[in-house]
């Protein structure tokens, strides 16, 4: 996120130090000359099995100690990926301007090898030091039978990915103050789930803020569209004010609800304009999946599905949809949850409060729908799946491809090729309680003049009955324990999506309240009214 120098990736002086018991009492230096004086005499038979204790604390020694000594040659002949790992060492003391580096190893557990650096970064007059922890593993040489470093950049520094490098330097972008739609200030130390997408705001709006860069040491990213991230600011630039369509209140909903649950991710719309109002994550891989989130939504899908019968002719909502135990679709064969009692004399809205597939899987049968029809449906009433949302950041537009086959009563079900993320699912919630697809948005388009989204909408008897469909659902349906209490304005629907090698299915869970639409997923936790459903109702529940 600089100006000037091409990356580094740590640098300097290393200075390598012993300290502790066991492993981290072990001098580095004296390690390095050990080897090099047994390294006599005839050539050893090609080893093989994991290192031993040995050889992993002689290999990680010699490879910190060439590493401290600026050797970047020698330190990348210690590791199994020498073509990757010297130009990102030599790189450690230039464009970086790290110097002064200590090295502490500890405890090996293993074949891993844990260690802390100590460092300055010191750029133009100015002077900060740096400390983080990182950790190593020794493994056996594929063709050379010796014990080698396996080579991640993450070693060098944690936030390296491959193709990344350090730099110091002007960020290539002022910073930003970002502020919710009350001017409230936004911050990743208040809202954790904010912090990749504050930077990925500052690296797309950052020069139109109206700030000054600064100088700091920076992750500069090797995968397109990916924001850098700082590390360290040795001067301190003059921040932009950026206004997003947060609303600080349900941002702070959306990250205590998305902590309940592991792997999980929410998504808050105001169904009126399409500004997003929150968005959170909890997951273990840092992954933005409430925006870029590609799984199948489960029964969530049944309102576009619903919406398809209705503008097709082929039910409404007292019409009917037969509920039976098992309904077959070009030879497979399709089931409801465990414990629904079948009714054939189901209407359409009994079918949907109660999520029953079977219902949904005869009806795609029917004239005059076609192997596309769902498609144009979630396309041309929706918005969805143009690939053409612009929301200020990354984001997934949804999939819902024409397909033929047993795909075809699968994706009616919201399972097959379907794939959606909660900001999907919650525009769909927006777009079937209002009958008009506004594309969500985090920042305002006037400010970069980007084109959002269009899409034609619902007719209103359409809308009309999705509401009262997702009413029942709220009230008396599968969505009625989660959503208990939260008034009469409301509505949802449910969502399980079944995957191949997964214990137990995803949940979904999407619902609106007054002007708020949220949607939400959490993997592998079960019914959508047992995780994502209490985490939607927590964020509505915040009013705004």
């Amino acid at each position: 996120m600089r100006r000037g120098a091409k990356a580094a990736v740590v640098s300097g002086v290393f200075a390598v130090m012993a300290g502790g018991a066991g492993y981290g009492a072990y001098n580095v230096l004296s390690a390095l000359h050990d080897s090099s004086a047994s390294g006599a005499g005839s050539p050893a038979a090609v080893k093989t099995g994991p290192p031993s204790a040995a050889e992993v604390k002689e290999t990680s020694a010699e490879f910190l100690a060439a590493w401290a000594k600026g050797d970047a040659s020698t330190a990348a002949s210690y590791t199994n990926d020498a073509a990757a790992a010297g130009p990102l060492l030599s790189a450690y003391s230039g464009g970086a301007h790290i110097t002064g580096v200590h090295i502490t190893p500890g405890v090996a557990h293993g074949d891993s090898v844990p260690f802390s650096v100590k460092a300055a970064v010191s750029y133009q007059g100015a002077s900060k030091p740096l400390a983080y922890d990182s950790t190593l593993t020794v493994v056996r040489g594929l063709t050379t039978g010796r014990a080698l470093v396996d080579w991640q950049p993450s070693v060098v520094y944690p936030a390296l990915e491959k193709g990344d490098t350090l730099a110091t330097g002007e960020a290539k972008v002022p910073p930003i103050e970002a502020v919710d739609r009350d001017g409230v200030v936004l911050t990743a130390q208040k809202y954790p789930s904010l912090g990749q997408i504050l930077d990925a705001l500052r690296e797309k709006y950052g020069d139109k803020a109206g700030g000054k860069p600064g100088i700091e040491l920076s992750v500069e990213r090797a995968a397109p569209n990916t924001p850098g991230k700082t590390l360290l600011t040795l001067a301190k630039g003059t921040p932009g004010k950026l206004r997003t369509t947060i609303s600080a209140a349900a941002q702070a909903a959306a990250e205590r609800a998305v902590r309940q649950f592991p792997e999980s991710s929410v998504v808050a719309v105001k169904p009126s304009t399409g500004e997003v109002l929150g968005v959170a994550n909890h997951r273990q891989d840092q992954f933005n999946a409430a925006f870029e989130g590609r799984l199948a939504p489960g029964s969530t899908m049944k309102i576009i599905t619903s919406a398809m019968l209705i503008d097709n002719g082929v039910t409404t909502m007292n019409g009917t949809a037969p509920c039976p135990p098992t309904a077959t679709w070009q030879s497979q064969t399709f089931t409801n949850l465990q414990g629904l009692a079948p009714n054939e004399h189901a209407t359409l809205a009994n079918s949907f409060m109660r999520s029953c597939n079977t219902a949904f899987v005869k009806l795609i049968d029917e004239k005059p729908l076609t192997d596309a029809s769902l498609t144009a449906e979630a396309e041309e009433r929706f918005g969805l799946g143009r690939n053409n949302w612009k929301t200020g950041i990354v984001s997934f537009d949804g999939s819902v491809p024409a397909v033929d086959g047993p795909d075809r009563a699968a994706g009616a079900i919201g399972q097959g090729q379907v794939q959606m993320s909660p900001l999907n699912m919650a525009s769909v919630t927006a777009t079937a309680v209002t009958g008009t697809f506004r594309q969500p948005y985090l920042v305002s388009p006037k400010l970069d003049g980007r084109q959002l989204a269009t899409a034609k909408g619902l007719p209103p008897g359409t809308v009309t009955q999705l509401r009262a469909m997702m009413h029942l659902t709220a009230t008396q349906g599968t969505a009625a324990r989660a959503m208990s209490g939260l008034g009469v304005d409301i509505g949802a629907k449910t969502g399980s999506a079944e995957v191949d090698g997964q214990a137990k299915s995803n949940s979904w869970f999407t619902g609106y309240r007054g002007d708020m639409a949220a949607a939400a997923m959490t993997q592998q936790g079960g019914h959508g009214g047992d995780a994502a459903g209490p985490i939607v109702a927590a964020v509505l529940r915040s009013g705004r």
